[in-house]
């Protein structure tokens, strides 16, 4: 068990007296480590923007640490503005981290002013012979970084709320802590007992290395969850359209049809089938023939809500489900998408569609007899010469 005393400019940690620099080496190691672990086995296999802004903040932590080994030495003068804009660099590579896990991911650029201040500031006070040269620049901007960071990651989506909430925990401690050593700085200056204690190099360092080391974690497990679940949707998404596969789409459409039966609502289903697609390919070649799809696919999505379910059934043939639709509605609906493929063709290579209707009376709906009737249907709009749409009661 770890018993963990501030006093003065020491901390006790199993009994034995760490020093300021001792603790900078070894927050240096660990991030370099954390680093090589996180770039090379997660940014290089994902390049999520995420881990790449974490990548960069965790090279960043350790050079600006080791700029500070450099105190009272004649490198002091450059070296302690350089430590002082890389740890304010690392800072907004955190917050760049955490934009980019709800946004897009912000401009290089961005990073960049919060830095240069702080150089400047520090050069501009005497960093030859003080230690603390642009100290209440450089506390304020750590404090407001680490603050848009917590800001980033506060309210998580749900899916993620496990993962991301260890992250909302440090970055809003680490924001907190640093607006106490500002106002500490500013109240009584570097030298102060109460700075010293509670908020100088030591704890300073020996905190950030903890966070750091949950912080990682919690990123690395972030990018597994998001790789699982790319995973998972390209298991059922049909990777020529983009469309739901025949196994997806059944999976996601029993459970609107649950929905819209406890809702009270009606339904209505759509099979579509590509005529003649078979000449399509056959006079065109493949590559006509997927064009083609895809086009279709274009043109259901264009033409269905947000709520609606389309897919590929297989081959040339594409299915919707339109939760609380109508017959009139989905008659309407089928026509606009044969119109707005149509509208797209520019070499005549588009054929025409036949499609098949079914609709479920409020709260009734069956998936499976939906999809036999829409199917029946279709059969009759084949047999009647194609290019129209029939619904199953008719």
């Amino acid at each position: 068990m770890c018993i963990l005393v501030f006093r003065a400019t020491r901390i006790w940690v199993l009994g034995a007296i760490l020093d300021t620099a001792t603790l900078r080496v070894a927050f240096g190691a660990i991030a370099l480590t954390l680093f090589l672990l996180f770039y090379g086995v997660i940014y290089r296999r994902t390049r999520a923007p995420y881990s790449g802004w974490w990548s960069l903040a965790l090279l960043l932590f350790p050079f600006g640490a080791a700029g500070y080994l450099l105190d009272g030495t004649t490198q002091q003068v450059w070296a302690n503005p350089a430590a002082n804009s890389l740890l304010v660099a690392g800072a907004a590579s955190v917050w760049a981290a955490a934009r980019s896990l709800s946004k897009a991911s912000p401009k290089r650029w961005l990073i960049l002013p919060g830095p240069a201040v702080t150089a400047v500031a520090s050069a501009l006070d005497h960093p030859a012979s003080n230690d603390w040269a642009g100290g209440p620049v450089f506390l304020g901007l750590m404090c407001v970084l680490f603050a848009l960071a917590y800001r980033e990651v506060r309210s998580p989506p749900a899916e993620y709320a496990h993962i991301q909430v260890p992250l909302a925990i440090a970055a809003g401690f680490l924001a907190a802590y640093y607006l106490g050593r500002w106002a500490a700085f500013l109240a009584e200056g570097p030298h102060g007992a109460v700075f010293v204690q509670f908020f100088g190099s030591q704890p300073t360092t020996f905190i950030t290395m903890l966070l750091l080391v949950v912080a990682s974690f919690s990123m690395a497990a972030l990018n597994n969850e998001e790789v699982a679940k790319d995973l998972r949707i390209r298991a059922n998404r049909d990777p020529l359209t983009g469309l739901l596969n025949r196994a997806g789409f059944l999976d996601l459409a029993a459970g609107q049809i649950q929905r819209t039966n406890r809702l009270g609502r009606p339904a209505s289903l759509i099979l579509a089938d590509l005529d003649h697609f078979k000449t399509v390919n056959d006079t065109y070649g493949h590559p006509a023939g997927d064009l083609v799809l895809q086009a279709f696919a274009a043109a259901c999505n264009a033409e269905v809500r947000s709520g609606d379910l389309v897919g590929r059934f297989g081959g040339e043939e594409f299915i919707i489900l339109l939760p609380g639709t109508g017959i009139d509605t989905a008659k309407t609906i089928a026509t606009r998408i044969s119109r707005t493929l149509q509208a797209t063709d520019t070499d005549s290579r588009h054929p025409t569609v036949s499609y098949g209707i079914a609709s479920a009376g409020t709260g009734t709906a069956r998936l499976e007899a939906m999809i036999e009737a829409a199917d029946a249907a279709l059969y009759r709009a084949k047999s009647q010469g194609r290019d129209r749409v029939v619904h199953a009661a008719d």
